[in-house]
């Protein structure tokens, strides 16, 4: 795990590249490097997990090529296998030089044969031209930018910053959608003029012409009604338990984050079958009971004798805000960053690398909107409009209320968003200081995009979450988080092969009318206690209310504060004086709160202009 930057460009200068680079020292705090060539340069900062003596980067070839890497190929044996047979030679036992010969010898369409988590950039000696491509599900974050006649591309966005002149501008464009859904979808990003590598995406940069962007890997939701489930339990656990051994190829210390949910004691049930010694295991908890799991994952850690670490997240909340913010580059108003930096932290003296769980509920169907949202639009139709206007009024809150609206519409996408949205459309209407149309047409368009008439209305669902929500939220925070520390995060759940497969298992056994991830908790059977097989998705929350009345409410009690929010240009004053006044122990309030202090705090720490 590493972090990358480089440019292609005759007016960039060397001393840019050198700063960008020290931006991301955390992310690979053992060794750097960088490779100036004729119009281009690249630099690498180096998480040392395999090939420890060797694997230095940028990497470069006899024909010219020179590579920066940032992830994992776990199959890089294979292929290096396949290469080797084809007549390539190796100096070193690195997936760096696997990846280097791979694109050598196919070219674009070594990306087939990649199964990993990966960001690269690699300047092509013979067509004098930059390839860049990310892994297909997102894993692995990758930015760019043009300025004054220049290409740049960075593994996080605070590198680009470092980029003379460049301007802090927010980007009106995606506001709206942050405001929506609570993090910044598709290429967008919340800095005007830095956008995101799509997942599953390359680019060609060749210097004078526009860049090429190519899509390589989509996944389709496609149920296949021929295996019954025991087929698809068998076929689940053998790719899963593969998926898992795969990723603790390591030449470093590993361990695992355990929730005590359903998807990280899989994990752990997985590599202690894997592993001849206890796996390190990890996990936060909370004195208020209401918010703490932590003794559901003490009874997974004894149930597969692990070394088990549990930290608070209680005393620190207030004080590393500023960290947390830095380090996402953009604004997330997701609170688990909080205590997901908290244990990364807690990670490193012990381990390097960690499997985490991520994935599993949008391949699985682990989130209960799924089922509120499925049998409301069933009951949709025979519920006159009159008696959902009747309902919302009457409802004793604003939870109730959006329910009752998303019952009342007929358009599955609005009503969709009138269940899923943070702020509502007519919210946004008394929120933002200007026309908020475009904004909501485009928040519309992302979710029809993956509401294919052709699949049912679950794998719709998990379409959309799965290209939206996973990558521009938890991936985004599983990464910045862990690499903070220079923690390499590796999600099994996520090996492409595993999620296809996933794809492919109808709905059915996923899903029913009381209880969701159906088929997973058959596979855990006899492999997990019963207590934890049958536990409720309960989410992770945190002490908010709480946090506020400590040090964190000092830092975000002027984001609503009538004078400083004038200034700011963005919001009614009005309306978030009077969104400041609810109970945070709402679960709707608190995004909404949150959401503006999210906002309010990145733009304070990166001097973002208005």
């Amino acid at each position: 795990m590493c972090g990358i930057s480089g440019y292609v460009g005759t007016a960039a200068e060397v001393a840019t590249l050198e700063r960008m680079s020290a931006t991301l020292a955390h992310r690979g705090p053992d060794e750097s490097g960088l490779f100036v060539g004729e119009g281009f340069a690249l630099a690498h900062r180096r998480l040392s997990v395999i090939d420890l003596s060797g694997g230095y980067q940028p990497m470069h070839s006899p024909e010219g090529d020179v590579l920066v890497f940032n992830g994992e190929i776990y199959n890089f044996q294979e292929i290096r296998g396949e290469l080797e047979k084809l007549g390539h030679r190796f100096a070193t036992h690195s997936d760096t030089e696997v990846l280097l010969r791979a694109y050598r010898q196919w070219g674009a369409d070594c990306l087939q044969r990649l199964r990993g988590m990966f960001a690269f950039a690699l300047w092509d000696g013979s067509r004098r031209e930059l390839f860049i491509a990310r892994d297909r599900v997102g894993i692995k974050p990758l930015y760019y930018t043009e300025h004054r006649g220049t290409f740049y591309f960075a593994s996080e966005i605070k590198a680009l910053l470092e980029i003379p002149d460049f301007p802090r501008r927010l980007n009106r464009e995606a506001l709206p959608l942050f405001l929506t859904f609570r993090y910044t979808p598709a290429e967008l990003t919340m800095f005007e003029g830095v956008n995101k590598l799509l997942p599953g995406h390359s680019m060609i940069l060749k210097q004078g012409r526009p860049a090429q962007i190519n899509r390589y890997w989509q996944l389709e939701f496609e149920p296949d009604e021929g295996p019954n489930e025991a087929a698809w339990k068998e076929q689940f656990w053998a790719t899963f338990e593969e998926s898992v051994r795969l990723r603790m190829i390591s030449d470093v210390p590993l361990g695992a984050y355990l929730s005590g949910g359903l998807d990280s004691s899989l994990i752990v049930a997985g590599m202690s079958g894997l592993s001849n010694k206890p796996v390190e295991t990890f996990s936060v908890g909370f004195r208020d009971q209401k918010f703490d799991e932590s003794p559901y994952a003490k009874q997974v850690a004894a149930q597969f004798n692990c070394n088990h670490h549990q930290l608070s997240a209680e005393e620190e909340a207030g004080d590393l805000l500023d960290k947390v913010i830095y380090h996402l580059d953009e604004p997330l108003a997701d609170l688990a960053t909080i205590p997901t930096y908290l244990m990364a932290r807690e990670t490193k003296p012990h381990v390097t690398v960690v499997l985490s769980g991520e994935g599993a509920d949008e391949l699985l169907a682990g989130y209960p909107k799924y089922r509120a949202f499925l049998w409301s639009r069933k009951a949709a139709p025979w519920l006159p409009t009159a008696s959902c206007q009747l309902g919302g009024r009457l409802a004793h809150n604003i939870t109730m209320q959006r329910a009752f609206a998303s019952l009342g519409e007929q358009d599955r996408t609005r009503a969709y968003l009138n269940l899923a949205a943070v702020f509502s459309r007519d919210e946004m209407s008394g929120l933002l200081d200007e026309s908020t149309a475009g904004g909501q047409r485009a928040a519309e368009q992302i979710v029809s995009s993956y509401f294919s008439p052709e699949i049912d209305g679950l794998s719709q669902l998990l379409n959309l979450d799965f290209h939206t929500w996973l990558p521009d939220d938890l991936l985004l925070k599983n990464d910045k988080m862990t690499m903070a520390h220079g923690v390499e995060a590796r999600v099994p759940y996520l090996d492409h092969k595993l999620v296809e497969l996933c794809a492919r298992i109808p709905s059915r056994y996923k899903l029913k009318w009381d209880q969701e991830k159906v088929l997973l908790r058959k596979v855990m059977q006899g492999r997990l206690p019963e207590r934890i097989r049958k536990r409720k998705k309960t989410g992770f929350t945190v002490p908010l209310e709480q946090w506020m009345k400590g040090p964190m409410g000092k830092q975000v009690k002027g984001f609503f504060e009538p004078d400083q929010v004038a200034e700011q240009g963005l919001f009614h004053p009005d309306f978030l004086q009077e969104l400041a006044r609810k109970p945070l122990n709402d679960q709707y309030y608190r995004r909404q709160f949150w959401c503006i202090a999210a906002l309010g705090l990145w733009q304070r720490r990166f001097k973002v202009q208005s």
